[in-house]
């Protein structure tokens, strides 16, 4: 009992000393992923939002705005008004499911740093991992479902 008791407040002490990393210049690291995309995020306050995916700036990076809104979507619809300067690696999985899942890991990241926004963003749905995938091709078959034209003759 007393172990179990001893590791809560370890990691309870360790989620509230998260915003004093922040302060120091440091970042909090999360984990987002999306069919075969894997996005690693750092999060730091900084004076503005600043978003650089894999070396380059969002508008580089993601060329349209239904994307960028995409990524921006943890910051703007939780209403967080601290500004973040956000980086992601990226790779795996198409430019769409890549910008899914730097939504996941910045999302997973903002509720490490305030484990009060997460009743927000999970509401909106962004702190679950979306587990749609294409299926797999079968043998017999041209493709997961599709079978060979039958013919009678």
């Amino acid at each position: 009992m007393t172990e179990v008791s001893n590791k809560i407040n370890i990691s309870t002490a360790g989620a509230t000393a998260h915003r004093g990393d922040l302060a120091d210049g440091r970042y909090i690291e999360a984990v987002g992923r999306r069919k075969t995309a894997v996005a690693r995020v750092r999060i730091s306050i900084s004076s503005k939002n600043v978003y650089t995916i894999n070396g380059k700036t969002l508008n580089a990076y993601l060329p349209t705005t239904v994307l960028q809104n995409v990524v921006k979507d943890p910051l703007n619809k939780a209403g967080i008004e601290t500004k973040f300067s956000v980086s992601a690696m990226v790779n795996g999985g198409g430019i769409n499911a890549q910008a899914e899942a730097i939504r996941h890991g910045i999302s997973r990241a903002h509720v490490d740093f305030d484990i009060e926004l997460r009743k927000h963003i999970k509401k909106l749905g962004f702190l679950k991992r979306d587990p749609r995938a294409k299926e797999r091709k079968k043998f017999g078959l041209k493709g997961a479902r599709r079978a060979p034209q039958w013919s009678k003759r």
